[in-house]
């Protein structure tokens, strides 16, 4: 199975084992046969919520990501064009834009979010939590 992680998700897994993730989403990860990967996306919203302060790593997002993506093994799912372009033909459910092209990925490459934020689920895309 191959599912992709909310940016809290991912966040969560690698700061602390996945201790705040649902047992489900905890186990799904650990799951030899699960492949998780990681949206461009969530990186673009680490690197920008840490230069406005609102989240601290110790070390620079540009590091941070990759380093734990690969630690991980997680697989990284590239931003693509007709991503953004299904960002507009989103029901406006949810005001977060990084939400949304998560959404609009999902979508498109037909995988399950794994996630906390119970407006993703409002789309017509599979949640795990």
């Amino acid at each position: 199975m191959r599912v992709l992680l909310d940016t809290h998700a991912f966040l969560w897994w690698v700061s602390d084992g996945g201790a705040r993730l649902s047992p489900r989403a905890r186990e799904l990860i650990e799951d030899g046969a699960t492949e998780a990967v990681v949206s461009a996306v969530s990186a673009a919203e680490i690197a920008m919520k840490v230069a406005r302060g609102r989240l601290e790593l110790d070390t620079p997002a540009d590091r941070y990501v990759p380093s734990r993506i690969a630690r991980h093994g997680f697989g990284v799912l590239a931003l693509e064009l007709r991503h953004g372009l299904r960002v507009g033909l989103l029901p406006d459910i949810h005001r977060d834009p990084w939400d949304r092209l998560l959404v609009a990925q999902a979508q498109i490459e037909g995988l399950p979010i794994v996630t906390a934020d119970p407006l993703i689920g409002r789309y017509d895309v599979e949640t795990i939590w």
